[in-house]
């Protein structure tokens, strides 16, 4: 009888804080470029190394655990889940990877999302298919899809090319499935997500704050993600993942 309680009550004890996190939500990250601002594109849509590593940092201290959404069944079963992402598949994206495999300890397993844009792939600034193959193989970057060449989809009429050509492409280079959808502009609309579906498991949003499970139609093709800025400080980083 003694065994029985005591298990109960480890087991209540071990389930709150994954029960309270998820009532709080879950934090998915969105990023764009790792780098300092060299005066091209939008300077808050960058995070220089040296915050962005101060923020792995936080998370590695503060004791969250990085997760891709092929690790989205985990969610409710790890300590602080968080997802990080990066929009476009920029180049110095793997400054980021640099830093989540310096950051790496054996308890400290970092994870990233990167989307990319197929038809960008090799471009000037972006990803090379070589890049990609080896942040695959790394173990702690997962590849997925930002569309084929990253159009406003609620503005197009037909959508297989952006949506399923995109998808071949990208496992064509990496071996794996491609199974999430970042809408570029974080625009979409009903016939978006219902085309969403037929390819993908997860749509990603640019509308603000933490996933919270309400079980509602289409929950996981409306998924919000915050963004981190060049001016975002380490205290408001702090504020935005607890």
């Amino acid at each position: 009888m003694k065994k029985a309680l005591i298990f109960l009550l480890l087991t209540v004890i071990l389930s709150i804080p994954t029960q309270a996190y998820a009532e709080r939500g879950i934090p998915i990250l969105v990023y764009h470029w790792i780098d300092e601002y060299n005066g091209t594109g939008q300077k808050e849509l960058y995070v220089t190394p040296k915050n962005f590593e101060e923020q792995m940092k936080y998370l590695r201290d503060h004791g969250y655990t990085l997760l891709t959404f092929e690790q989205w069944i985990d969610r409710n079963k790890v300590n602080k889940p968080i997802f990080i992402t990066f929009d476009d598949g920029y180049k110095d994206n793997l400054n980021a990877f640099q830093i989540l495999k310096k950051l790496q300890t054996r308890k400290f397993k970092p994870a990233a999302t990167i989307f990319v844009i197929s038809e960008f792939i090799g471009g000037i600034g972006r990803l090379t298919s070589a890049d990609i193959k080896m942040l695959t193989e790394s173990g702690l970057i997962s590849i997925q899809s930002h569309t084929a060449t990253h159009p406003d989809l609620t503005k197009r009429e037909k959508l297989e090319f952006e949506l399923g050509e995109s998808k071949e492409e990208i496992e064509n280079i990496t071996g794996k499935p491609v199974i999430a959808l970042a809408y570029p502009y974080g625009s979409f609309n009903s016939t978006v997500v219902e085309e969403a579906k037929k390819y993908y498991q997860f749509g990603l949003t640019t509308t603000p704050g933490p996933y919270k499970e309400q079980n509602m139609k289409n929950e996981l093709y409306l998924l919000p993600r915050t963004y981190v800025k060049y001016s975002t400080t380490i205290e408001e980083f702090a504020k935005i993942v607890e």
